[in-house]
């Protein structure tokens, strides 16, 4: 018996060692596909620095052979482009940054101040390549630093993540994402003629890694419907126009990438995808499609009561915050309350004036206010990013003497003097076991909480796109060509139409060379970002916002010097305050007229409506909290001014 059990235990052992040598030689396989094509990659690139070195830049026809030498090397980094975007993003935006110079906070770094990214690689290469006066060194710079990136992803730190499936699915999901919103879009490709060509030879690199993952990963394979669908997408792909100004963005994403998205998102939770990576850090691994509102968390709109998750607690704060929102005992006049800039029927901002009134109500504010409806999908909130917090931004609003000018103290004494504020928070005070008394945030987390939930509405275009719904032609028309000829998706990224981009842990900042006036005489002397972090890349830069419901939202910018979307559209169709002969040295905006013909602007507009969302907007509270104070009592709900 004994005898029996050992010969029986060897055999199990010999299977088992054969089981797992079998499963390190199809996951070499696997490594070695990646490295093939890194090393691809990097001779392509040492074949371009040397062409360079020898090359006279001065000649047109050598520069066109460069940019043709550019584009091998682009096709050779775009056939692993679906591995190294997600394995080591840093070394990614040197390999093929959009800009020389970037001073984004993700995330995970909202605590420290912003840092100095350098970019470089092929893009920039390509742009640089049409300047007027281009220099050789700063060219072999930009494909040098590329070439060194190149090299960071050959470290055992990167690659050892793809000894187990778990990277697969997140690459995987990061790139359907960029199907929708960066590839097609010319955000990374500066040339219109090469960005439905370089996508076909990118889904069809992408099918060759899911071939090779399938069979060197059984356990946790692909399943034969996405394998089909990924198939149908690439035949639809093919039989598109090859230029990107009339490729078919809607049905693209509509019938393809989105469902692909649903079918990978669904894997990752049946195959218990384990993620090490902070470019994880917003997403949402049970949204089931690109355009739910649940796809990725900006803020905490909860704030201090994060951990409660009880529908009566919550209901219960958001009625607080409600009241607290249309309450003028906030500023310190108690005549100027939440609602009186973000007024609820005008989707939480203010349509009849330019910027609100100075606190002083003598001259007005420098700034437009903004919507607070899909605030939440910001990472930095305010139009300089001075913010990280939703929380923290209604604390800065209430003391900002230009603004409600009411200190801490004075909030929490004068709210606190009303018993039933005093009641509902002293109730609400068991869900923040960290904190021993009523705090400023306990108020501040209720406001948030509070309006956070009118940005959960969804457009006749999310609708269309998740296919509960249908717009007209000429929405899609106007979508393809925001996706496209117009230029608008390389900084309003999907789903929220913001300056939040795939993997969504960031808020992008642009400049635009916004005018004082529509007469175009001198820039806004608002310096936006450069006040919050001073550098020539950020003046005059504003964090990019949603264009949802833009056609409740007037006026437009952050000085409200449009008026209408026309004017708007117009503004960005000569090619921004550069474009109109303004001095904008360091415009992100490219000066280059977009050409947009009268029926295109008009579809345009038509898509951009297709984004007004179906908010149900309630009605203000009948009366507010009486305090034992006597003269608080003469408030009236929303303020006076």
């Amino acid at each position: 018996m004994m005898r029996k059990y050992m010969l029986l235990s060897l055999c199990l052992l010999i299977l088992s060692i054969s089981s797992i040598s079998f499963k390190e030689t199809e996951t070499s396989d696997y490594t070695k596909a990646y490295r093939q094509k890194l090393s691809v990659f990097r001779a392509t690139q040492e074949q371009l620095l040397k062409m360079i070195t020898i090359a006279d830049i001065n000649d047109k026809d050598v520069v066109q052979q460069l940019k043709t030498t550019i584009e091998n090397a682009r096709n050779s980094m775009k056939s692993m482009d679906f591995w190294i975007r997600y394995l080591e993003p840093l070394a990614y935006k040197l390999v093929n940054g959009p800009l020389r110079v970037e001073w984004e906070t993700e995330v995970f770094e909202k605590f420290e101040k912003p840092y100095r990214r350098e970019g470089a690689g092929l893009t920039l290469a390509t742009l640089y390549l049409d300047e007027e006066h281009i220099e050789k060194d700063t060219l072999i710079l930009l494909i040098k630093s590329s070439l060194d990136a190149t090299d960071i992803f050959a470290a055992d730190s990167v690659t050892k993540a793809l000894a187990t499936y778990h990277h697969f699915y997140l690459c995987n999901r990061l790139y359907l994402l960029n199907l929708a919103a960066i590839y097609t879009t010319g955000f990374e490709n500066p040339n219109a003629n090469r960005i439905v060509p370089e996508l076909t030879e990118l889904l069809t690199s992408v099918n060759q890694i899911y071939r090779l993952y399938n069979t060197c990963f059984p356990v946790a394979p692909l399943s034969r419907e996405y394998l089909t669908l990924y198939s149908n997408l690439i035949s639809f792909v093919n039989v598109q126009n090859k230029d990107a100004a009339l490729f078919d963005h809607f049905t693209f994403i509509r019938d393809y990438v989105n469902p692909l998205f649903a079918i990978n998102q669904q894997l990752i939770l049946q195959y218990k995808v384990v993620s090490e990576s902070l470019a994880d850090y917003s997403l949402n691994k049970n949204a089931t499609s690109i355009f739910e509102k649940g796809l990725y968390d900006g803020q905490n709109a909860k704030g201090i009561f994060i951990r409660v998750n009880d529908s009566v607690a919550l209901g219960q704060i958001e009625q607080t915050g409600k009241l607290l929102f249309y309450d003028p005992i906030l500023s310190g006049n108690n005549k100027r309350s939440c609602a009186s800039c973000h007024k609820p029927k005008q989707y939480f901002t203010d349509t009849a004036i330019r910027t609100p009134l100075h606190f002083n109500r003598k001259e007005p504010l420098a700034r437009n206010a903004p919507s607070l409806i899909n605030a939440v999908y910001n990472h930095l909130i305010m139009l300089d990013g001075k913010h990280f917090t939703l929380q923290h931004q209604t604390k800065e609003v209430i003391n900002n003497p230009s603004e409600m000018s009411c200190n801490v103290n004075e909030v929490l004494a004068k709210v606190l003097s009303c018993k039933e504020y005093k009641k509902r928070l002293q109730k609400l005070l068991q869900y923040t076991p960290q904190e021993k008394e009523i705090t400023y945030d306990h108020i501040a987390s209720c406001i948030t909480w509070y309006y956070s939930k009118f940005s959960k509405s969804y457009s006749p275009f999310d609708n269309a796109i998740n296919k509960k719904g249908e717009i007209g032609a000429q929405e899609q028309s106007g979508f393809n060509l925001f996706m496209s000829k117009a230029q608008c998706a390389t900084c309003h990224f999907v789903p929220q139409f913001n300056g939040v981009k795939p993997p969504y842990i960031g808020s992008e900042f642009e400049v635009l060379g916004v005018p004082a006036d529509t007469s175009f005489v001198k820039l806004s002397l608002d310096e936006g970002r450069y006040i919050v972090n001073p550098a020539k890349e950020t003046r005059n830069a504003f964090r990019t916002g949603s264009i949802r419901n833009a056609a409740h939202t007037k006026p437009y910018m952050h000085n409200g010097v449009f008026t209408s979307l026309e004017q708007v559209i117009d503004f960005y169709d000569a090619g921004g305050g550069a474009g109109r002969g303004l001095n904008v040295t360091n415009q992100t905006l490219s000066s280059d007229s977009l050409n947009l013909t009268v029926q295109e602007k008009k579809d345009l507009i038509a898509f951009i409506k297709s984004l007004d969302e179906q908010v149900f907007f309630e009605t203000p509270p009948a009366k507010l909290p009486i305090s034992k104070t006597k003269a608080l009592n003469t408030r009236i709900v929303n303020g006076t001014y």
